[in-house]
């Protein structure tokens, strides 16, 4: 059952309210059903680890019993946030914008409840955007902001401030852009909340003062931490670059294991920012910690996956990790094995050899798990050779196209921890 006052206590124990702009008032609308509003940068055709604190915030309050609005920026990605950023962004085309926001809606839909009485609204600000004409848009919105007050945010002087780089009128401007959202989305939605990340406040609380000057309405703001490991940096990145929702862009074996590797110091919080666990469970989860190492990278990793890639996503996720530690291998991609044995070697051979049958001997020669004959012959007597995680038996085995393991590899095993790829084209 849904308890919209109770919101605030929901965020504040898992420690996502940083700032809140007038938080006695902020709680009594929230006492009853309110609109709020979170918006999403469409810089890729899929969001990102980053992006999940911002969309499980609205998830959770529509949980709650508000109705959640969430803001695709079509228009602002035209032109760039440079909060929080060092550099100008490099600006994006029309159809690629177009591209990464119809990605993104569609991603939404497995966070936020489309449909009943509190049923979340999906927008782009390019709707209502593309009709201003530069003039209008300076006499209409831009006499509402003063300039000093814009030189004040934080987003503004730490680029002013930089021998290196300055700001751009198109970046200053942007400010104005998600300002005038904010009373678009007041008067047209009666939406009475934004939130966002804690470097967000300086265009929330612009927002906030817009719909003052043009609207005569109090509106308010709300923000969280942003999401960053004990040692400050931020979540969600690895050598290889972002951790993205989209299964095209990082499989669901790849986000299940980024979660599984959370350092200790990170779980806790990662589980209370992030995941769907309730406060008894975490409390349980906590109190456990020293007694079940990993238990807490497990479910949320468990949690996550489920939520971002649907349940098949996490047994084929689950199954894959516990490959590793030997169990059989079956009904995996090339793409799975791929990933779970990145740094393996392998040797490739053409497809013609598989389907004439290759001796096991050769197979462990090709692999160079063995530097000849006799020694492979030795490994396969002793027991040691396993072929998909299965123990081979029987010096004249021949592999055939019964055991591959996904559509073109053979994973051999030579020990507890010696892998090999043989693969065919």
């Amino acid at each position: 059952m849904s308890n919209p006052e109770y919101i605030i206590d929901e965020l504040q124990w898992r420690g996502l309210v940083h700032q809140c702009t007038d938080m006695e008032t902020v709680k009594k609308e929230l006492a009853s059903s309110t609109v709020v509003y979170a918006g999403f940068d469409p810089t890729s055709d899929s969001l990102h680890v980053g992006s999940l604190l911002p969309l499980m915030m609205l998830r959770r309050f529509q949980q709650a019993g508000h109705r959640p609005i969430a803001l695709v920026g079509g228009a602002t990605g035209m032109v760039g946030d440079p909060s929080g950023k060092s550099d100008e962004r490099v600006l994006l085309s029309r159809d690629t914008l177009q591209h990464n926001v119809a990605g993104i809606e569609q991603q939404m839909r497995r966070f936020l409840d489309f449909d009943g009485p509190n049923a979340a609204i999906l927008v782009n600000n390019f709707d209502w955007m593309q009709s201003f004409s530069f003039l209008d848009f300076l006499r209409d919105i831009g006499k509402n902001f003063p300039v000093n007050v814009m030189l004040g945010k934080d987003s503004v002087k730490s680029r002013l401030e930089r021998q290196d780089c300055g700001l751009s009128f198109t970046e200053f401007s942007y400010m104005l852009l998600q300002a005038y959202d904010f009373v678009y989305l007041a008067q047209h939605r009666d939406c009475k909340i934004q939130i966002g990340g804690s470097d967000q406040w300086g265009n929330i609380t612009a927002g906030i003062d817009l719909g003052r000057r043009m609207l005569s309405r109090q509106l308010y703001g709300i923000t969280c931490p942003l999401l960053t490991t004990s040692d400050g940096r931020k979540m969600g990145k690895t050598e290889k670059g972002a951790v993205f929702l989209s299964a095209e862009k990082t499989s669901p074996y790849a986000f299940y294991q980024y979660f599984i590797n959370v350092d200790d110091a990170d779980v806790l919080m990662t589980l209370r920012f992030l995941s769907d666990v309730g406060h008894e469970e975490y409390q349980v989860i906590q109190g456990a910690m020293a007694q079940s190492p990993g238990a807490a990278q497990r479910r949320l990793a468990e949690s996550l996956t489920r939520l971002v890639h649907g349940e098949p996503g996490l047994q084929t996720s689950m199954k894959a990790s516990k490959t590793l530690f030997g169990a059989e291998i079956d009904t995996l991609s090339d793409k799975d094995l791929k990933e779970i044995f990145e740094d393996v070697p392998s040797s490739t051979l053409p497809f013609a050899r598989l389907n004439e049958g290759i001796t096991l001997i050769d197979a462990l020669i090709a692999v160079s798990l063995a530097a000849s004959k006799g020694e492979a012959r030795r490994a396969i007597e002793g027991g040691s050779v396993y072929i998909n995680n299965r123990k081979a038996e029987g010096i004249g085995r021949l592999l055939t196209t019964e055991d591959l393991a996904s559509e073109t590899v053979i994973v051999l095993r030579l020990g507890k921890k010696k892998y090999a790829l043989l693969r065919f084209e």
